[in-house]
């Protein structure tokens, strides 16, 4: 495919092959750091403060279940620690370790800086102010509005 052939692209279309592209090149830097999409997001929440296990997932939107295997998976790469709370068994509170931290903030400054993914681009304000404007819009308009 040419440049040409981009050109005449409706936008949603563009915009639908460009977040393609960067999704599979931000996997590809995750995976450098033994991450996934979801283990970093779990991270996220987890870098200012412990958190339980319910709290994460509700605040990463996804099921109990979902985020049980998530932080399966970041324990075994020792990004977190996990503990039955002694006032409620129930609940399990996680923490990030220093193994966690370093590999969240490995990737928040790849992010920055890695040309593969967005940072290549010199100016992003006017792309950035586009984007949210765009999402606004498809949330007023999308499907269930």
């Amino acid at each position: 495919m040419n440049d040409d052939d981009l050109a005449d692209w409706p936008t949603g279309r563009l915009l639908s092959v460009a977040a393609r592209r960067l999704e599979h090149a931000w996997e590809q830097v995750l995976a450098e750091h033994g991450l996934t999409h979801a283990g970093l997001i779990a991270l996220h929440c987890l870098a200012d403060e412990p958190q339980y296990q319910r709290e994460i997932a509700r605040r990463c939107r996804v099921t109990d279940q979902t985020m049980s295997r998530t932080l399966d998976r970041l324990a075994e790469l020792g990004c977190v620690t996990r503990h039955r709370d002694p006032a409620d068994q129930r609940r399990t509170e996680v923490r990030i370790t220093d193994t966690g931290r370093q590999r969240y903030e490995a990737v928040l400054q790849q992010e920055r800086s890695d040309p593969r993914l967005i940072a290549g681009l010199e100016d992003q304000t006017e792309l950035r102010r586009h984007l949210l404007a765009l999402i606004a819009h498809l949330e007023r308009t999308g499907p269930g509005h």
